[in-house]
């Protein structure tokens, strides 16, 4: 069967184990060979020296030709190990038939039923407990007490002597039984002890993987806090400039609207209101100060990405890099609205759009749209700027990873984080080059979509969404 292999148990010795097991398995096979090659080269060393330096035996030759073939095959079965493989490592029986022939054979040949050579049966017997199941130990038992009955019977009269003879199919039988027993408990033990460290190795995998994990949301958590604290300040700092500008500016507007109601000459009125004009455009600006730097609104509610688009923009001109580029947005005011919190949504777009900007030279432009795609809202920032490297390309999202000298890297960290809070995704497309395109998607929750009044989407779009240049 195919990806199990067996192993021995007390009832069956031919039971399934896993494939995760088979190495553990391997190692086994790998160690009880060790220790089987070394009880087979002490045979051999031992009958050689107990044949030759003994009284003269008659069939000396012989012997030692035999002992030739034992120790060519250990030296074949060394030669394997040393490469970690087993010789005849599926075929088991006819190992155990090989050694029952080459014991009998020395045993016919040097003393009969009482030559030392019928102690090799056991140390057969204790190389294959080790090595092997059960079923082939119990196999092996009978291939040897097969030859020894076999040697007992062709011996002359004077050589059958019952003791040895039944003595030594004793010692077999026990041999077999204890050393049977005893394999199967340090195999299932062995097992048992890989299976354990198999255990602790995938736990610290897991604790790796999960301090790795608690560790990464650490550092976007951190992050986010110190993206949050930078937007704080600035806002704090843009409330206590509007504060500041706002009440020396409403006395001098208020001088300027006395000298308007005088009579005085063209020339004068003339530039009084051009005075008047400028404060009033200074006057907007500190109210979009004022209105940028208030606190941020934590509830979900219905937003327009109209809108979001708008304010955002609103707040991208004063950006000092802005004035040397073209911003385009084509966001129609009659598409479907989104369920979120609306000030996270102007700091994502806003991100994405001064990105794109800082991304292109002079000249350069930056184009916003917004369409629907199936069941969710798409809004694309592209610019036609220099690019982003490849290499550089899956770390984008990372926090602190900046391309800028002045830089924080946590813009595109936080823009994903909070499109992601709300459901959505976020994408993007680059050529070094050629420019970059950022694609956010948030799902609709108006199907299909209503009319918005033109209070909320902002006076002077048409319901095609021609471009707004800023």
């Amino acid at each position: 069967m195919r990806g199990v292999i067996r192993i021995p148990s007390p009832v069956d010795s031919d039971v399934l184990m896993p494939v995760s097991a088979q190495a553990s398995s391997t190692r086994w096979e790998l160690a009880a060979e060790a220790i089987a090659l070394k009880i087979r080269w002490f045979g051999i060393l031992f009958g050689y020296l107990l044949v030759n330096l003994g009284d003269a035996e008659p069939h000396r030759a012989l012997l030692n030709g035999i002992l030739a073939l034992g120790a060519a095959y250990a030296l074949v079965d060394t030669a394997y190990s040393v490469r970690g493989r087993v010789i005849l490592g599926k075929l088991p029986l006819v190992v155990s038939a090989m050694e029952a022939l080459f014991i009998g054979l020395l045993c016919y040949y040097h003393a009969g039923l009482e030559s030392a050579f019928r102690y090799y049966y056991i140390l057969s017997l204790v190389c294959c407990a080790i090595r092997h199941s059960m079923r082939v130990t119990r196999f092996t038992w009978a291939l040897h007490t097969a030859s020894f009955v076999t040697l007992f019977l062709v011996l002359p009269d004077p050589q059958q002597k019952i003791q040895p003879f039944v003595l030594t199919l004793v010692l077999l039988g026990w041999v077999t039984w204890a050393c049977s027993a005893l394999a199967w408990l340090l195999k299932q033990v062995g097992e048992h002890l890989s299976r354990l460290n198999h255990q602790l190795e995938e736990h610290r995998e897991q604790l790796e993987e999960r301090i790795a994990q608690r560790t990464s949301e650490l550092h976007e958590a951190q992050a986010h806090v110190i993206h949050q604290e930078k937007v704080a300040a600035f806002g704090l700092l843009a409330a206590g400039i509007a504060h500041e500008v706002g009440n020396p500016l409403t006395s001098i507007s208020s001088v300027v609207q006395l000298l308007q109601k005088r009579e005085t000459d063209a020339y004068t009125q003339e530039k009084l209101t051009q005075v008047s004009g400028q404060l009033r455009r200074i006057q907007t600006t500190l109210r979009e100060l004022i209105h940028f730097s208030r606190p941020a609104s934590r509830s979900r509610q219905r937003v327009s990405l109209a809108q979001v688009a708008e304010e955002a923009l609103n707040i991208a001109k004063y950006y000092k890099r802005t004035k040397a580029r073209r911003i385009e947005s084509a966001t129609p005011p009659d598409l479907p609205l989104v369920m979120g919190v609306r000030d996270q949504l102007v700091q994502a777009v806003l991100n994405l759009v001064l990105n794109a900007i800082d991304a292109t030279e002079a000249g350069g432009c930056v184009r916003i749209q917004t369409r629907c795609e199936g069941e969710e809202l798409e809004m694309t920032v592209a610019d036609d700027g220099r690019g982003i490297a490849p290499q550089e390309i899956p770390r984008i999202f990372e926090p602190y990873f900046t391309t800028k000298p002045s830089g924080t890297g946590l813009g595109l960290f936080v823009t994903r984080k909070l499109i992601l809070d709300h459901g959505g995704s976020i994408d993007f497309q680059s050529e070094l080059g050629a420019g970059t395109t950022f694609r956010m998607r948030l799902p609709i929750m108006e199907r299909p979509p209503r009319e918005i009044p033109p209070e909320q989407v902002g006076a002077g779009k048409e319901a095609n969404g021609p471009a707004l240049s800023v």
